[in-house]
């Protein structure tokens, strides 16, 4: 599983295939950004300082993306390591705050370590790893890694960021909007996702962030609370405790994507659950990713050129939003789920991939 880094928000269209379309306003032509390149933001703390002044909002907008595109995959539980740390924990914060440099340093120190993890995939160009369970915990941890070697990291940046492109090809999510701007490189929103048949699916609310580092690109995220949007009762909400991407360039066409996810799915999953995400769900949604990367650039062409709000912060729809009108969400609050007992259904025995879709991409024109 990976919400929105996604994900880190990955995600899909404001309705998903629900209903309600993604509102995205189409700019007459290019702005001065476009013509020029995007705005850069040399760190996260001048990003957290700098707010763009977009049009006002009456409405939570719903579009863009949710960085988790991993989002159905369930994740192994983490073990104490001696390498340096993860992001310091969400869970662990009174309140909320926005990622700052040493957050997106300590991120991909963790992305880049090997120390402590377990390699269960590696074929073809992906590898999936697992941390060692605790059997006192309920976390889950997984760690992917892809080699692109015909698609430029700025191109894999943008795929992982484009909502109208990723309704497409992400067959995963349920419902995925943004809900209200932060900074520039900030924002909150909601993502929902198909979990393995017969287990429940699960949504969650995440505080995103993203940073261009040089040649390389990090988009992460951690759970929060919004006063209006509660646990809706026909979803378990998970907690992300850090979840996103390491995009690292190795070349003007070729890059490589680690994904990181530590989450709390709220609930016992049976160990079918834990077996398949690494060794069948967590690889197909990575070479789907790839497909859908290839197809990207002549896609855009024809949708938006111009577009790129992550790129063009001034281009961005949404409202404004403090960050007092938002709380830390404490796994302990929410209810678990019991489902170490549910058994695979004869859909997910015969091949299905629990949410993942068909191989078919003949969308992606």
């Amino acid at each position: 599983m990976g919400p929105r880094a996604a994900p880190g928000r990955p995600g899909s269209s404001g309705g998903g295939g629900c209903g309600g379309g993604a509102r995205t306003p189409a700019p007459a032509g290019p702005s001065r950004e476009a013509r020029t390149g995007p705005r850069k933001v040399a760190s996260a703390s001048a990003a957290a300082s700098t707010l763009s002044e977009p049009p006002r909002r009456t409405q939570e907008s719903r579009t863009r993306t949710r960085a988790p595109s991993l989002s159905t995959l369930p994740m192994e539980k983490p073990a104490a390591s001696t390498e340096p740390q993860g992001p310091r924990p969400a869970l662990g914060r009174e309140s909320v705050q926005v990622p700052d440099d040493q957050d997106f340093r300590s991120f991909r120190s963790e992305c880049e370590a090997e120390v402590g993890w377990n390699l269960t995939y590696s074929k073809a160009g992906v590898s999936v790893w697992v941390q060692a369970v605790e059997m006192d915990r309920t976390l889950h941890k997984i760690k992917c890694r892809m080699e692109c070697g015909d698609v430029p990291a700025e191109t894999l940046y943008d795929v992982l960021h484009d909502i109208e492109y990723r309704k497409k090809w992400d067959s995963n999510v349920i419902e995925t909007f943004d809900i209200a701007r932060l900074t520039v490189n900030a924002d909150v929103g909601y993502y929902s996702w198909r979990c393995p048949k017969p287990l429940k699916n699960r949504d969650v609310i995440t505080l995103r962030s993203w940073l261009p580092m040089g040649a390389d690109y990090i988009i992460m995220n951690y759970s929060v609370k919004h006063p209006k949007y509660p646990p809706r009762k026909d979803l378990v909400r998970a907690v992300s405790i850090q979840t996103g991407y390491l995009i690292q360039s190795t070349g003007p066409k070729s890059c490589v994507i680690t994904y990181l996810a530590q989450v709390d799915p709220k609930g016992s999953l049976p160990k079918w659950v834990v077996n398949k995400s690494s060794q069948f769900l967590a690889p197909k949604a990575m070479k789907k990713m790839y497909k859908a990367c290839i197809k990207y650039p002549e896609w855009k062409q024809k949708h938006q050129p111009h577009f790129k709000p992550w790129l063009h912060p001034e281009q961005s729809p949404l409202p404004s939003l403090a960050l007092s009108e938002l709380s830390v969400q404490h796994a302990d609050s929410l209810e678990n789920i019991d489902e170490s007992a549910v058994t695979e259904s004869r859909e997910e025995r015969a091949g299905g991939a629990g949410g993942e879709g068909s191989d078919d991409d003949t969308s992606l024109t």
